[in-house]
């Protein structure tokens, strides 16, 4: 008896599941290799953060903390947004702490400090001041202690300088001019940030955590707890391409930056290739990597799926 000749979907059935693996790894190399310009929508909440942040510009009474709450393991997600907002800041000249709880988050606080820094003019205690390292166990003092005085509560910075004789604590006192916190966590810690800094002393909270912990922060932005939230690396790009399409914007004149508008975000397309240092856009590269992934794997899916009921029905008539 002649062997029945195999159709598409018997092929795509019996296909070995190698070259699946590698039509995948090609899928996420090239685009990280090969970067193209994709469309990146900006969603309310990161659009929202953005805006508060940069109602701070040039105003030496106003300042943001950012907090960051993870380990390398979270970085490829966390970083990019990091970097995004420091470079927001220095660009519009939004006066920035930082603080850490976790010795693992010591080096990557430093880190995004330093990158952002590269291509900006900013003095450490003018500027910015990095507070660096303090115990878990004295968290609480510090959180309820930052609502009375901010210079007290973190005695010194990371340099070991007196935070009180900085330059850039003459008009900052407490969460009424630090009036945004930001957290940075693969955990449950921006709640109790909303627990202490914003049910007690009505600060401003917003976060940026990893995709799969959005979903447990959706409620607060749902009761205005959280005034923005970046998710994950898509959270990261859609920050990033605000800080290209307006903080960073030339305008004619020679003056940096403009005002945030519907209008000119939905017009605007910021080429990749014309973005030097490759820190700048390392979200939206990885969400090119992570589209035409996902997209191969539904494509996967879809076939297997119409060829296993395909198969089926051909040997029900059979």
């Amino acid at each position: 008896m002649a062997k029945e000749k195999m159709n598409f979907f018997d092929r795509m059935q019996a296909l070995d599941r190698r070259y699946i693996y590698l039509v995948v790894a090609l899928a996420i190399i090239l685009p990280l290799l090969i970067p193209f310009n994709s469309k990146t929508y900006v969603t309310e909440p990161v659009e929202n953060l953005y805006k508060k942040i940069d109602s701070f510009a040039g105003h030496k009474d106003r300042a943001i903390l950012m907090c960051f709450s993870h380990d390398a393991s979270t970085m490829a997600e966390l970083f990019p947004m990091e970097v995004a907002i420091l470079r927001h800041c220095f660009q519009r000249k939004v006066q920035v702490f930082t603080i850490c709880f976790m010795p693992a988050a010591k080096p990557l606080m430093d880190y995004a400090l330093q990158t952002a820094k590269e291509d900006y003019t900013v003095q450490s205690g003018e500027d910015y001041v990095n507070f660096g390292y303090k115990p878990w166990g004295i968290f609480l003092p510090i959180v309820l202690g930052m609502g009375d005085d901010v210079a007290k509560a973190v005695e010194t910075d990371d340099e070991g300088r007196i935070v009180s004789n900085l330059d850039i604590m003459k008009e900052i006192k407490n969460y009424n001019e630090m009036n945004l916190i930001i957290d940075f966590a693969a955990s449950g810690a921006v709640g109790t940030w909303i627990t202490y800094a914003r049910s007690i002393y009505g600060a401003n909270v917003a976060a940026g955590v990893t995709a799969v912990m959005a979903a447990d922060n959706f409620p607060y932005l749902q009761t205005g707890q959280l005034i923005g939230m970046l998710a994950g690396l898509k959270g990261a790009a859609e920050y990033e391409k605000l800080v290209d399409v307006f903080a960073t914007y030339k305008n004619a004149d020679g003056t940096v930056g403009r005002e945030f508008s519907k209008e000119i975000l939905k017009d605007s397309w910021v080429k990749l290739s014309d973005i030097k240092n490759p820190v700048y856009k390392t979200a939206r590269i990885g969400m090119n990597a992570q589209t035409v992934a996902h997209v191969m794997i539904i494509v996967f899916i879809a076939l297997g799926n119409l060829g296993f009921f395909i198969n089926k029905r051909k040997n029900k008539a059979n």
